[in-house]
Parts: C-alpha cells; sequence; structure tokens
C-alpha cells in the first residue's frame, strides 16, 4: 500500500468543543466584522464577533427555555443564510445536536432523517419547508417542538429565553467533550438509503484548527471574506462555516444563484466555496455571451492563452514573448472582465465533490484566482486532502492536510484515518464495520500519489464498468470531461456487461436557447426537438469524441442517446449536491440503455446516435 500522511500542526485537545471555537474568537476580536447581511437596497449590514456571540446565547437561552434538554436532536431545514450558522452554534451552546435536512428533501426524506435521529424538535425557514414536514408530522410522534424561522420564531425563542441564567449556558456548553457527537449528516443517498454519519465536537475542532494553518493566505489574511451559496446542509459548506467562524472570516450568504453574480459585486470576497459545476457555468455562459456578441474566437483563442500561460507557468518553463504579449491582451479584453463578474478580490477558489478538469483549472489561473480542489466526504467532515496556496498541482486534490493520512489499497481503493475521520454511522454497526480496516475508513473512492504525495481522484469502485470483453472502466474520467461542454446536462457513462460503452446524455436547459441562437437554431425549441436536432447531436458527439481520445479504444463511447428530459433533485435523479443517482437512472432509463445495445453493432471509430 501507498501511504501519505501529514502530522497535526495544532496539539490535540480532548475536551475541547465546538462552542470554543466561537468563545476563543470572541476574547481575540469581538469587534471584527464577522458576518455581513444582505440589505433591501442591495447592501450589506455588519454584525461583530460580539454581536454573534449575543445571539447564540439568547437563542440558545430560548431553546433551553422551549424543553430542549442536551443530547437532543433538533432538525433544521433551511437554506444557505446568515441564521444557518446562528442556530448551529446555538444548539450547541445548548448541549444539544443539529440534525440538518436538505431544504430540497422531499416528505419521505424528511420523515427517514428525523425518525432515525430520534429528533424531538425541528427548526423549519419556510411555508413551504413546514408543508412538506407537515405531511409526515403524523408518523413523527416525538416532535414535540416545531419553529419557522419566517415567522419570526427565532425572535420568539430568544425573548422566551430572557430569564436563563448565563450559568446554565456556561454549564451546558462544557457538557461535551471532543469525542462526543457533535451532528449527525445523512448522507446524500447516490448509493442507497441515507446514512446518518455522527461527527463529533474533535472533528470540527482539530479540523479546523489545523486547516486554518493550513490555509492561513486564504482564511487567515487581514480581510479574509466569503460569500456562501452553496447548501450549509452539506458538510463542505458546513465546515467552512465553522472554520470562518474560528478563523475569523467574514461571511455573506445568497442561496439564490441567478442573484450570485450581483452578490458577488457588492460583497467583494476573497475566496469562493464552489463545486466544478459552478466554474463550468460560469465560463460556459462568459464563452456564450462572447459568441452571441460577435467575440466567440476572441473568447475561445484568450482561453488557450490562459491555460497555455498557466501549464508553462506551472512546469516552471519560460513564458515566450509572443505569449507574453498575447496574454498582457487578453488580461484587458477578457481576464479583467470575468474577474470583475466575481467582485474583483478573489484570490483563491475551494472546489470539491467532483474533479474540475485541467482546463478550467488552468484558465482560472491565469485569470489570477487559484482553485484549490479538494476530496472529502460527510463521513470525513469534508476534507481529507486540499491544494494549499504555497503547494499546489492543478488536476489534482493535493496532499493530506494536517493530522490526516491517506493511503491506497493493493485495488485502488482510497483509506483515510485521522481528525476528520467519523466516529460511526448512528445505530448501524453493520455498516460501520464494513467501512471500517481498523482505523482506516475505507472510502469507496478510487485514487493514486503521485511521488509528491498529491492525490488524484480516478473513479468509484461500486462505479466501476465491466465490459463483457473484461474491459473495467471508470465512468468519471469520460463523463466529467464531456459534462464541461455548454450543451450538456448531465452524463450517465453506461456498458455493465454489455459489449460496448454507450451514454446517456441531458441537455442543459439554462445554455440550450444561448447555444442554439449562437449556431443560427431555433432558440425556443423545446428539449423533445432539440434531443433529434442535428446540429445538437453534432456538439454532443464532438465532446463525446473529445473525451474518448483520453482513454483506449475499449474503453471509448461507441453509442449515446440524448434524453428529452432532465436530471434533478426533485425527479430524484440527483443529490442535493448535484451528483448523479447513477442506480435510479439504470433503473428509470433501462429501456433506453437497452435500446442502444439492440440492433446495428458498435461503429470501431466513433460514436452513433442511438
Amino acid at each position: 500500500m501507498i501511504e501519505f500522511s501529514t502530522p497535526a500542526v495544532v496539539a490535540p485537545d480532548p475536551e475541547a468543543n465546538a462552542t470554543d471555537l466561537l468563545v476563543d474568537r470572541v476574547a481575540a476580536t469581538p469587534d471584527l466584522v464577522l458576518f455581513s447581511l444582505p440589505t433591501a437596497d442591495g447592501g450589506w449590514s455588519p454584525v461583530t464577533t460580539r454581536e454573534f456571540y449575543d445571539q447564540v446565547i439568547a437563542l440558545a437561552k430560548g431553546l433551553v427555555a422551549a424543553g430542549i434538554q442536551p443530547g437532543d436532536k433538533i432538525g433544521l431545514m433551511c437554506k444557505t443564510r446568515y441564521e444557518w450558522t446562528l442556530i448551529d452554534f446555538a444548539t450547541w451552546f445548548a448541549g444539544a445536536v443539529l440534525v440538518p435536512v436538505y431544504e430540497t428533501s422531499s416528505p419521505t426524506q424528511v420523515r427517514w432523517n428525523l425518525s432515525d435521529s430520534g429528533a424531538i424538535a425541528i427548526i423549519l425557514e419556510t411555508a413551504d419547508h413546514f408543508a412538506r414536514f407537515d405531511e409526515v408530522h403524523p408518523d413523527l410522534p416525538a416532535i414535540r417542538n416545531t419553529w419557522q424561522i419566517d415567522l419570526g420564531d427565532l425572535d420568539k425563542l430568544a425573548a422566551a429565553g430572557a430569564d436563563i441564567p448565563d450559568d446554565e449556558i456556561e454549564r451546558r456548553r462544557n457538557l461535551a467533550v471532543g469525542s462526543d457527537i457533535a451532528t449527525l449528516i445523512y448522507t446524500s443517498g447516490s448509493t442507497g438509503k441515507p446514512k446518518g454519519c455522527v461527527l463529533t465536537h474533535s472533528n470540527f475542532v482539530e479540523l479546523c484548527r489545523n486547516s486554518a494553518v493550513a490555509l492561513k493566505e486564504v482564511v487567515a489574511e487581514p480581510g479574509a471574506s466569503t460569500l456562501l451559496f452553496i447548501t450549509t446542509a452539506h458538510i463542505f459548506a458546513r465546515f467552512i462555516a465553522v472554520l470562518s467562524v474560528h478563523a475569523g472570516v467574514r461571511v455573506g450568504h445568497q442561496p439564490d444563484t441567478k442573484q450570485l453574480l450581483p452578490s458577488l459585486g457588492s460583497f467583494k470576497p476573497t475566496f469562493l466555496l464552489a463545486v466544478p459545476r459552478v466554474f463550468e457555468k460560469v465560463y460556459n455562459v462568459s464563452e456564450q455571451k462572447a459568441e452571441a456578441g460577435g467575440k466567440g474566437k476572441i473568447f475561445r483563442a484568450a482561453a488557450e492563452a490562459a491555460v497555455e500561460h498557466s501549464t508553462l507557468l506551472e512546469a516552471g518553463k519560460k513564458i515566450p514573448f509572443g505569449l507574453k504579449v498575447k496574454f498582457a491582451l487578453f488580461d484587458r479584453l477578457v481576464y479583467a472582465k470575468l474577474r470583475a463578474a466575481m467582485g474583483g478580490n478573489v484570490k483563491y477558489a475551494v472546489s470539491g465533490s467532483a474533479p474540475l478538469g485541467p482546463h478550467l483549472g488552468h484558465f482560472y489561473h491565469s485569470l489570477g484566482i487559484t482553485i484549490l480542489e479538494g476530496y472529502g466526504l460527510t463521513e470525513t467532515t469534508a476534507p481529507a486532502t486540499v491544494n494549499l496556496a504555497t503547494k499546489s498541482k492543478i488536476g489534482s486534490v493535493g496532499p493530506t492536510l494536517p493530522g490526516v493520512s491517506v493511503r491506497i489499497a493493493d485495488d485502488g481503493e482510497i483509506h483515510v484515518k485521522g481528525i476528520d475521520v467519523f466516529k460511526e454511522y448512528w445505530k448501524n454497526p453493520e455498516a460501520t464495520a464494513e467501512s471500517f480496516d481498523g482505523e482506516w475508513f475505507k472510502t469507496g473512492d478510487l485514487g493514486s500519489f503521485d511521488d509528491d504525495g498529491f492525490l488524484t481522484i480516478t473513479g468509484r469502485k461500486k462505479e466501476i464498468i465491466v465490459t463483457a470483453g473484461g474491459k473495467n472502466v471508470s465512468p468519471a474520467a469520460l463523463e466529467d470531461p464531456i459534462r464541461a461542454n455548454p450543451l450538456v446536462g448531465q452524463v450517465v457513462v453506461v456498458g455493465d456487461k454489455k459489449p460496448f460503452i454507450s451514454a446517456l446524455i441531458t441537455l442543459d436547459p439554462e445554455m440550450l436557447p444561448v447555444w442554439l441562437n449562437n449556431n443560427h437554431e431555433d432558440a425556443g425549441m423545446s428539449l423533445d426537438e432539440a434531443a433529434t436536432n442535428p446540429a445538437v447531436n453534432a456538439e454532443v458527439q464532438r465532446a463525446i469524441d473529445a473525451a474518448n481520445e483520453t482513454v483506449s479504444r475499449a474503453e471509448s463511447i461507441r453509442k449515446f442517446t440524448i434524453l428529452a428530459t432532465e436530471f434533478t433533485e426533485a425527479s430524484g435523479h440527483l443529490t442535493p449536491k448535484m451528483s448523479i443517482k447513477r442506480n435510479i437512472i439504470l433503473d428509470d432509463f433501462a429501456p433506453a440503455i437497452e435500446a442502444m445495445y439492440s440492433g446495428a453493432p458498435a461503429t470501431e471509430g466513433h460514436s452513433i446516435v442511438s
């Protein structure tokens, strides 16, 4: 086995819990602006560390007054907003445990999370969230308190707790030690029924303290700020939210991605947190806007120059004079506008959940934005590895974080141990035992290390396709580059026990009319019409052919079908972090898959539309 470890850089404190992160921050910088709240006129209103702390204590008192006991589970169904982190810390100060519920969850999913966890209360954000909960409330007799944020219930709670003494909150906040449960987060269910991950206080405390040192150029620089827009119900954004409190990062929130660009423009963050699909969207929208304005060739030339420039820089090679001139020109014409669109101050972006791809990594790098790809799961409290400002390789997910060890098993599976690894699956000892080899958590992902200890993800163990000819194929190697095409929404590579590899394709409904208009097609055509449109099929063919060039002939996609539908959370085909639910898609679209294997044999040189 190949193993890389990075020693912890902060001495462990097994008695500490997550409340200490805020207490220490108040002691260090009480007047620091820790949050900015959106105002009606498009501006931002400051909240200092002391003001946040006082609100946390007031809400914790309200929870105590409402009968919440230490160890009680409280559900939270709320989009990304200031109140999410306020509730998170207030729950810890009251000695209780938060159980996040995705704001997009169906009533059935809400019932499972709350019943399996044993939650006795729930905080909901909107009337719509309440309606979904209310549908299954009769099946949840343990739920005795229901609060709705949009009805002002947090303020009512705080007012009701005014008589709870400070000493009681201090007593409760000190009850938990590092090994105690801090939160119960349910997996997205992409590989079956969601399992509850028990994350401890040490997972948050030790990982935040060590990550703040490792990422000091990102989170510990004076004036560091970030605008959160991905869901805080997911561990990725949740960890960054807690890390930001610990490190003193100013945080704003914008859950509506349609308002993201205006918010970035006014908030002007220094770093971003996003999944690759966001970076792809920014790139694709920019390219199609340029195309619509008759500047498509300029944009593509600028992108080509950016990638070449960054590739040479990373390799430590000299930049030719001609490229220097082109780069300077494109910096004024193209790159500067993209930087301005993201607020003008972004130096770093942390990317996770799926591979970004070298092309986009180098493109953004030349904009002056270093994308730090990382790798982790709910079970590892988000990051296990991440590229650092001082130690980065585009295309990899970086070295191990301080306090973390990663090894590659003989079959290529990634195993993790250290300060970030969860305690167990809630009430599921069989799944827990199956997921561990001693102290090592078996991730189910496949990867490899280079000589410098940088990890590259190569696929998922359970997703490996074995063709009828015995060829092992990792779907991600084909899916990721195809998905980067502006026309493509999602890609699902299929072919297990089949004679060749095929793919199901969905179109991106936002980009489709723009692309059609730019390519002199009817921008108003439906998904049904677009699925059979020759120009659309030719563009998808080009994307597949480009992906096929990166693999052997036996691994290449020989047929594809464009589906006249979308994969969404609502349809049950995507997780909240936009990962595909492969097994469900394979079942739901089995007829379309079988149709690609009946009739004419696969072509040898290229894909064909089925």
